[in-house]
């Protein structure tokens, strides 16, 4: 692959991600409700982008394979944070960001840590898609949850399969590339099932 067509994909990769949560995050600010959206598949997700991004930095990956990282984090936050307000939970919010804030600085104690908790990362991740695929199956309603922003994380997986056998060619994390790329497919499809049955009805 040519270094211009590899730049166009970091770049659409980082134009998507840049507004990613963003449908959903409207979604739920106009109904005032998270329902369709399950708080434990956010708080996973969340916990695997953070793992993702300490790994990254540190092995000293180059920036343009992970800049979007902080971005998305940023937006996961902010949601997760919506979620628990109109969940009537957000005194949780102080005791998940400690958590986090910790795990964060832990991650790198020592190298078998990171290593491990990249290896794990990739089941947290699956795992957020399957608590959400199953409350979608549980309450048969879509709810606010935004196929737009399920069809864009399709994208970036599918955009980062090929910049990371280009560029860093790590098996784990084109694992969880490849994994996270047929769960965001079949989540973004099921939203869309659902969608469908309700106009139906």
């Amino acid at each position: 692959m040519a270094p211009g067509l590899l730049d166009l994909v970091h770049l659409t990769t980082w134009a998507v991600c840049a507004v990613i949560k963003l449908p959903q995050l409207v979604a739920v600010l106009r109904a005032g409700s998270a329902w369709g959206l399950s708080l434990s598949s956010l708080l996973l997700e969340l916990a695997g982008y953070l793992v993702f991004l300490r790994y990254q930095i540190y092995y000293g990956y180059p920036l343009e394979t992970y800049l979007e990282y902080p971005i998305i984090i940023a937006q996961d936050a902010i949601l997760i944070s919506c979620i628990m307000h109109f969940s009537g939970k957000a005194r949780r919010a102080l005791f998940y960001a400690v958590i986090y804030w910790g795990s964060w600085y832990m991650l790198t104690l020592q190298k078998c840590i990171i290593d491990l908790a990249m290896n794990l990362c990739t089941f947290v991740s699956a795992a957020s898609k399957l608590v959400q695929l199953q409350h979608l199956w549980q309450t048969k309603d879509s709810g606010q949850a935004s196929a737009l922003t399920w069809g864009m994380s399709v994208y970036t997986c599918a955009a980062r399969i090929i910049t990371t056998v280009m560029t860093t060619n790590d098996l784990a994390v084109l694992i969880r590339f490849i994994v996270m790329l047929i769960l965001n497919i079949w989540v973004t499809a099921t939203i869309l099932h659902y969608r469908k049955t309700e106009k139906t009805d």
